[in-house]
């Protein structure tokens, strides 16, 4: 069967199944989008990978990827294996000491490591044919426009939330600190985000 690389693309509220998300992948030379619903726990930590924010102490993934890592096991790429009555199954392919082995995992989880080891996720084309979407060019070009704006704008909370805008760059480090430690990550994004753009001034 023809393997097709996937990037992860977004991460949404999902459509169909209130209380869960979608991780949208994205064909990386096509059109076509593939949305797994998955839950809140995970597509935090799957947020948490791509927007590269450091728990004060390691979530379940990142504990993963640490063993991982003392035990000299690389995590080589993931493969959405195949699709059942709407479930998708996944394979962690690793390498010790030149010896591959493969590892049946939940896609969601697969996906929250692909993130940490930044290794290539893959599907095959059948899976796409059956569950993927094929956007036209003005779909496309949709996309782009609005992914370029929401990295325009200055995320509402930024602005609101505790005047987070007014705080000083000593005010705002405390304020992160404060956020890692309870675990609210949405919010410790913004705040990192408005050091990170302080800073490219």
């Amino acid at each position: 069967m023809e393997r097709v690389e996937m990037e992860i693309l977004a991460l949404s509220h999902s459509i169909t199944q209130s209380h869960s998300y979608a991780v949208v992948l994205g064909e990386k030379e096509g059109n076509r989008r593939l949305p797994i619903v998955i839950g809140g726990f995970e597509a935090q930590a799957i947020a948490i990978a791509i927007e590269n924010i450091e728990p004060t102490r390691p979530l379940t993934h990142d504990l993963m990827k640490n063993m991982l890592d003392i035990f000299q096991i690389n995590l080589l790429e993931v493969v959405i294996v195949k699709l059942t009555n709407g479930v998708f199954y996944a394979q962690l392919v690793c390498e010790r000491d030149g010896q591959r082995y493969e590892i049946d995992s939940r896609t969601s989880d697969a996906i929250a490591l692909a993130a940490r080891f930044k290794c290539p996720i893959f599907t095959f084309e059948n899976i796409l044919a059956e569950a993927g979407i094929n956007l036209s060019e003005e779909e496309l070009k949709r996309e782009e426009v609005e992914t370029t704006e929401e990295e325009g704008e200055e995320p509402e909370s930024v602005t609101t939330e505790e005047g987070i805008t007014s705080k000083s760059v000593e005010e705002l480090n405390e304020l992160l600190r404060e956020a890692l430690d309870k675990e609210d990550y949405e919010r410790a994004a913004k705040i990192r985000d408005e050091l990170n753009k302080r800073s490219a001034n």
